[in-house]
């Protein structure tokens, strides 16, 4: 994991290196104050030497100049680094989104998915600019103080790291606390951002069945998970931060007592005393710097630890030698396909071939496996027995893209994209012209609707094309079939939410589009299904029948029982 961290610097070398060296001269700037005080207590002022005195005062307030380049520069290009990391990570992490399988989709909630790619990868940003940044300024001021501190006082010096040992293991102690108490937070954050995402999502069955207050009720209790997780970090990284500052008080409390003994001895100077507790101030600072770092650290590596879950996750494979097809002649075949999801059966051993050019209805009582079918032929999802070929190749033979690009998909729920009418249209190819567009319009019998509009093309659909009736959007989904012109076509209940007039103006659509190509229905009015070359019905026993439409009437079963009384 850290060396997938640390390959993220790779693009930002030369910056980073540059940061950590304006740092370290940023730490070395902190180390001269002290030095120059004690050079004026000791020996300037009471030579009265004016001269050198206006010589430190130059080269101190030159010091702080250098200081402030140092500090400005860190600030603003060590943040870029940061940025440009994260923004790598971000790209990584939705490219390989792109590449998940549905079923991880089905598991995950979206907010929880979001909270690791925005919330998580912010984190990730702060610790990988100023981790080690502040890392190497507290190393650089530590060894540098702690020299200095040798050179004016030995025994002191050795008399304060006397409690250096305490104070690491007491960290150590701390830092398992810290991990999982911050790794908790991570989780509770991603839960309240899917509750608020699914929330806002859902308004509008929010209001139509005035359910709000219970809403509030269980955003509430999220939120109280939220804070009960949170606090329970906040009370670990207090006795961390607590206890650490401690042993620093401590520090002080020694040098100013051991000191002035070593003063009133006269084993000290007081010019070198001053400067002993100056330099001490210099030395805890990096301390006070590192206990914000270990939060600033748990933070961060609790969020990329997250992020590397995510970027672990299995993508889609295609075999290593799946051909990529350029185009299909159609045929459909399931050879004894099994299919579980979760624990529960689907599918169990099932068999038929769709000729090419040919329709093929399914009917049958919901959880029969209709819809499933129609995932599968496109390898949403993986088969646990048999096999299903189209032109007598096995789908799990080929590349997923080339599969996917010759299959047309419209659904019940039609999703469109936050955009205008056009980018969603041409999602079914998108380096289409302005002709290839409205002649796909055309067929699909929105074009005339999508002229009587302000912006025609350019109108703005809202989010999930909430500006837009049920009809209008299947129709635009229709029309990304057209244009994209696949030779099978798989049609899931996709008129079954609309009213009857509607339905019949889609289904002159449908039928133009369905012309020629091999065409899976998934549907319960007859106006769809009757037409079809094939009908199955599909119960939890598997297939129950198979016919044409007058066949199975004729048969007066199970289909007869769903449509018989509809032809009286």
């Amino acid at each position: 994991m850290l060396k997938l961290f640390i390959k993220y610097y790779n693009p930002y070398k030369k910056m980073f290196f540059l940061d950590i060296f304006v740092a370290s001269i940023a730490a070395i700037c902190d180390l001269f104050y002290p030095m120059i005080t004690r050079k004026l207590i000791n020996d300037v002022l009471p030579d009265k030497n004016y001269k050198i005195f206006l010589l430190f005062a130059l080269v101190l307030i030159s010091i702080y100049f250098i200081k402030m380049f140092c500090n400005y520069f860190m600030q603003y290009w060590g943040h870029l680094v940061g940025v440009g990391m994260q923004a790598n990570m971000r790209r990584d992490v939705y490219e390989h989104l792109q590449e998940l399988p549905i079923r991880y989709f089905d598991n995950n909630q979206t907010g929880t998915i979001m909270s690791k790619i925005i919330n998580d990868l912010q984190e990730v940003s702060e610790l990988a600019h100023h981790g080690p940044e502040d890392l190497f300024i507290s190393f650089v001021m530590l060894i540098g103080s702690f020299l200095i501190l040798i050179r004016v006082n030995l025994l002191l010096t050795l008399i304060i790291f006397i409690f250096f040992p305490t104070m690491v293991i007491f960290s150590i102690m701390m830092r398992k606390k810290l991990t999982d108490a911050f790794m908790k937070t991570r989780e509770k954050t991603g839960i309240i951002n899917a509750r608020l995402q699914n929330s806002i999502t859902g308004i509008r069955v929010s209001k139509a069945f005035v359910i709000s207050e219970s809403e509030k009720e269980r955003f509430e209790i999220d939120n109280k998970s939220y804070i009960d997780a949170r606090g329970e970090a906040y009370k670990v990284m207090a006795q961390y931060g607590a206890g650490i500052g401690f042993f620093i008080d401590i520090l002080d409390y020694v040098v100013l007592m051991a000191g002035g003994y070593f003063a009133y001895i006269q084993k000290i100077t007081i010019g070198d005393l001053f400067a002993y507790l100056l330099y001490i101030k210099i030395f805890t600072q990096p301390l006070r710097r590192l206990i914000a770092f270990v939060e600033q650290y748990q933070n961060g590596m609790t969020g990329f630890k997250r992020f590397f879950e995510l970027i672990s996750e299995e993508k889609e494979k295609d075999k290593n030698n799946a051909k990529n097809m350029d185009t299909f002649q159609g045929e459909i075949e399931f050879k004894d396909v099994s299919f579980k999801y979760e624990d529960k059966k689907i599918l169990k051993n099932i068999s038929f071939i769709l000729e090419k050019g040919k329709m093929l209805a399914l009917v049958g009582p919901s959880g029969g496996g209709k819809t499933t079918i129609c995932n599968l032929i496109p390898r949403f999802y993986q088969i646990e027995d048999g096999d299903i070929l189209i032109d007598n190749m096995s789908i799990y033979d080929m590349t997923l893209e080339s599969l996917r690009k010759n299959i047309g998909i419209v659904q019940q729920d039609v999703f469109l994209f936050t955009g205008t009418i056009k980018e969603n249209i041409i999602v079914g190819k998108i380096n289409a012209t302005d002709d290839e567009v409205i002649e796909a319009s055309k067929k699909a019998n929105i074009h005339d609707f999508i002229m009587e509009l302000p912006d025609n093309y350019d109108t703005y659909v809202g989010e999930r094309g909430v500006k837009l009736s049920g009809g209008q959007k299947q129709r635009i989904a229709i029309a990304r079939i057209f244009l994209k012109n696949p030779p099978i076509l798989i049609l899931d209940e996709a008129t079954s939410a609309l009213d009857n007039i509607t339905e019949k103006l889609i289904q002159k659509s449908l039928e133009i589009l369905s012309k020629g190509r091999t065409t899976i229905v998934v549907a319960h009015r007859l106006t769809t299904i009757k037409n079809a070359d094939e009908i199955i019905v599909l119960t939890e026993n598997g297939i129950e029948e198979r016919g044409t439409h007058k066949e199975l009437l004729a048969e007066k079963g199970y289909y007869y029982r769903l449509h018989g009384d509809k032809l009286e």
